[in-house]
């Protein structure tokens, strides 16, 4: 599902504004090598990084942002570094959930946060309750996630219902298969932004991000906030989206 650009008068202008960005926040290790810190506190200060760009976020009138906070490949990592990332997302989840509720702030979870343990786990249902009733900004946070398993889920599920008899097979479309994905009901994104200068995306959101417009920025994630966010979005105010149709004119 695609939803079209919402605008935000700026200085004068009637700007182009996406409905939904998505991050690809990268960096933090390297953010952290570079000032010779050990990794936590590079995820540290993605943390704060995070906090920032969603209070921007809400402020540029975005309607739905999606953090990749963590892949599925990411459990490939050191163990100290995967401990030291699952005690700071469920700090996180704790402390943010105050502020998220005051700020109009809906949090969802997609990916597998069962992974993270029974205390995690808990404390992502908790948060996602809490903030149920928000709607200045629908924020979602990708947790042990991939795009392809994701896909596979969908496909595994329509097949299934196919050999249960409740779906015809003639009535599998793209409509179908994203009813079946984590972001059912959720607009597709119109923007992907990725930091640290890497161009790729990574295993995230691959159905979803179809004719999405893509930003690559050369700044790690601890250092993301309110001005980088709005040059992403000067950026997607140039490009012309034409959806697979030709040019007007």
């Amino acid at each position: 599902m695609s939803a079209a650009p919402q605008t935000l008068a700026t200085a004068g202008d009637m700007r182009p504004v996406p409905a939904h960005v998505g991050i690809i926040m990268d960096g933090n290790r390297r953010w952290a090598q570079a000032r010779g810190l050990p990794a936590a506190l590079g995820h540290r200060a993605g943390a704060e990084a995070a906090r920032r760009t969603v209070e921007a976020a809400g402020k540029a009138g975005i309607g739905w942002l999606t953090l990749f906070a963590f892949s599925s490949e990411n459990w490939r990592r050191p163990i100290d570094e995967v401990k030291a990332l699952t005690g700071l997302l469920r700090l996180y989840l704790r402390s943010e959930v105050a502020n998220l509720v005051k700020e109009g702030v809906r949090l969802r979870v997609i990916g597998d946060h069962t992974r993270f343990g029974p205390d995690l786990s808990r404390a992502v249902i908790a948060a996602e309750a809490a903030t149920r009733e928000g709607t200045r900004l629908n924020l979602t946070v990708a947790l042990s996630y991939g795009g392809r398993a994701e896909i596979a889920a969908a496909a595994r599920a329509l097949a299934e219902a196919v050999r249960d008899g409740t779906l015809d097979p003639a009535a599998i479309d793209e409509a179908a298969v994203a009813s079946q994905l984590q972001t059912a009901g959720q607009p597709d994104p119109d923007l992907i932004i990725r930091t640290s200068g890497e161009q790729r995306l990574s295993n995230f959101l691959l159905w979803q991000s179809a004719y999405a417009e893509f930003v690559f920025q050369d700044v790690l994630w601890p250092d993301y906030g309110a001005e980088p966010l709005a040059e992403a979005l000067a950026d997607f105010a140039r490009r012309d989206r034409r959806f697979g149709q030709r040019a007007a004119g």
